[in-house]
C-alpha cells in the first residue's frame, strides 16, 4: 500500500494549471502546503488562430473543401504537460523531492507518463487520474489519502 510520507511532493495538475504541494505530516493526517503554482494563459483556439481555415480545390466542378486548421489551444495544453515534465526533471536533479504523487486529469497524466524521465518515474509513488486543481487544499488532502488507501 502506498503511503503519503512526510515531505512527499504532491503535484495537482490539469492542462493549464499545476499546484505543487508538500506534505508536512504523515499519511494518517496529511497536511499539504502549497509551495508553488504554475498557470498557463491559454486562450480559445479561435482567439489564437490568425486566419480562417484554408480552402483547396476539390475533384468536382466549382467545389472547394476547407482544410483542417491547427488547434493551437490543444497544442498549448500538451506543451504545458511537457513543460511540467521538464520542471519535475529539474526538481529531482536538484534534490527537490524523494517521493512524488501526481494527481492530474487523465489527458495530462497520459502526456506526463510519456514525457517523464526515468529519474522522475523512480520517485513516483502513485499517480491519480483526477482533476482537482480547483478544489480546496483540504479536499485534495482527503481525496489523495483515500485514493492511496484504496490502492
Amino acid at each position: 500500500m502506498a503511503r503519503l510520507k512526510n515531505d512527499t511532493l504532491v503535484v495537482v495538475a490539469d492542462s493549464e494549471k499545476a499546484l505543487f504541494l508538500r506534505n508536512l505530516t504523515d499519511h494518517a493526517n496529511p497536511n499539504l502546503e502549497v509551495t508553488d503554482e504554475d498557470e498557463q494563459d491559454n486562450p480559445s483556439d479561435r482567439e489564437q488562430s490568425a486566419n480562417r481555415p484554408g480552402r483547396m480545390q476539390d475533384t468536382g466542378v466549382q467545389q472547394r473543401s476547407a482544410m483542417e486548421d491547427t488547434d493551437w489551444h490543444e497544442l498549448a495544453k500538451e506543451r504545458f504537460a511537457k513543460d511540467l515534465s521538464d520542471k519535475l526533471y529539474k526538481e529531482v536533479h536538484s534534490g527537490g523531492f524523494e517521493r512524488l504523487v501526481i494527481v492530474a486529469s487523465p489527458d495530462v497524466l497520459g502526456v506526463l507518463r510519456d514525457e517523464m524521465h526515468k529519474e522522475v518515474l523512480d520517485k513516483l509513488v502513485m499517480d491519480i487520474p483526477k482533476t482537482l486543481t480547483n478544489h480546496p487544499v483540504e479536499d485534495i488532502e482527503k481525496i489523495v489519502k483515500k485514493e492511496m488507501d484504496a490502492a
